[in-house]
């Protein structure tokens, strides 16, 4: 019964991430500014989370200070950059690239452990390594190998490329830093120091004429973000890794890339092509042969 709930947690959790990407690709139709969408994002998330969290955070307030260099740039990394990265890349990509490259991110949190820590990285790893990144060049090139000797790129993959390396950066930071507050206290700092980092990115969208045109669409947009990819999904994230555990949850992220694809092709009318079909073939070998032999 515990493994169920869990499971349904999972999946409900996948799904909302999964969603953020329709989201964000839907945003840009309605020209809402990433950074703008992204400030709002967490700022509502962060009042609503103040009042469970403000005493935890007082209470720990000498971890945070001792703390306060990798956190800050644990918040940078996840909070302030990598979802404004991945709003900003969907003006310019399909949402299918973007999922498909992000998914890769497993694999590249193993490259990186290997090269910024103590980890060591097998043969085995490696080979899931380099299917992986050859996987994400496919759908960057869109099978045109060509394109890297003239460099004639699509910005939006690159961009992804950002994202992708923010998160894992993250990711290994929060593996290597212990820092000792309590999950949901600990999300409410790195949100509040992730704030201060979007800021001037914020005030900059205004200072360009980007401003947020108020209407439905753009409310449900931030609604969703905020409560169902923001606070939802984390808490479903949580409660799953404590019922069951963080390893057996991690398989569970490679739903995602499976419903923001077909969330894609049925709601949006994206078109699934070969270079896709291709480029995923070579990505999930890849996390395959680098997950199964840990």
């Amino acid at each position: 019964m515990q493994n169920i709930k869990a499971y349904i947690f999972l999946v409900l959790c996948t799904l909302f991430w999964a969603g953020n990407f329709i989201v964000g690709k839907v945003a840009t139709l309605f020209d809402v500014p990433p950074f703008t969408l992204n400030f709002y994002r967490w700022l509502i998330a962060f009042l609503i989370l103040f009042p469970f969290t403000y005493k935890k955070i007082f209470q720990n307030i000498d971890e945070v200070k001792n703390n306060l260099i990798p956190l800050s740039i644990m918040g940078f990394a996840s909070i302030t950059i990598f979802n404004s990265v991945v709003y900003y890349s969907l003006n310019y990509t399909q949402v299918l690239n973007g999922v498909l490259m992000i998914s890769t991110i497993p694999v590249l949190i193993i490259f990186f452990s290997s090269c910024f820590t103590n980890e060591k990285i097998k043969i085995t790893q490696i080979i899931g390594v380099i299917t992986s990144l050859m996987g994400v060049l496919i759908i960057i090139t869109k099978l045109e190998f060509n394109k890297l000797l003239t460099l004639n790129l699509n910005k939006g993959d690159l961009w992804i490329l950002v994202a992708m390396i923010s998160w894992a950066t993250y990711s290994i930071m929060v593996k290597e830093k212990k820092i000792n507050l309590e999950p949901f206290a600990f999300l409410e700092t790195l949100i509040f120091i992730g704030l201060i980092f979007l800021i001037p990115f914020y005030f900059y969208e205004l200072y360009t004429g980007q401003y947020l045109q108020i209407n439905i669409p753009v409310i449900l947009t931030i609604g969703y973000v905020v409560l169902f990819a923001g606070i939802g999904a984390y808490i479903f994230w949580i409660s799953a890794i404590q019922l069951i555990g963080p390893s057996r949850s991690g398989i569970f992220l490679h739903l995602m890339p499976v419903f923001s694809s077909l969330m894609a092709i049925f709601l949006i009318g994206e078109r699934l092509a070969n270079f896709h079909i291709v480029g995923a073939s070579f990505i999930l070998t890849g996390i395959v042969v680098s997950t199964k032999y840990k």
